[in-house]
């Protein structure tokens, strides 16, 4: 992203969010949801977060090679988690 400003609803920063914190869900797929690639994400996240819950999605990403799609087990075949959907009632 360069320097492009993103607005956000309240609800689209919930789910970028979450989408960051979740192991099955690439960064190319946030990229393409939301223009924000690796290094913008974690700007955001840094915005967001408590400077320790930072670190530890931090910690966590580094660990996940899930994240990355050129890194993923080709045995994986979803990019999101089976919980990413939620119905509300």
């Amino acid at each position: 992203m360069a320097n492009k400003e993103i607005l956000l609803t309240d609800g689209d920063i919930s789910r970028l969010i979450e989408m960051a914190w979740e192991d099955k869900t690439p960064f190319e797929a946030i990229l393409n949801t939301y223009q924000l690639d690796e290094s913008s994400l974690m700007k955001f996240m840094q915005s967001q977060l408590k400077p320790s819950s930072y670190r530890l999605w931090r910690k966590r990403v580094k660990e996940r090679s899930s994240k990355h799609l050129k890194l993923r087990s080709p045995d994986i075949k979803r990019d999101h988690c089976v919980t990413q959907y939620k119905i509300s009632r």
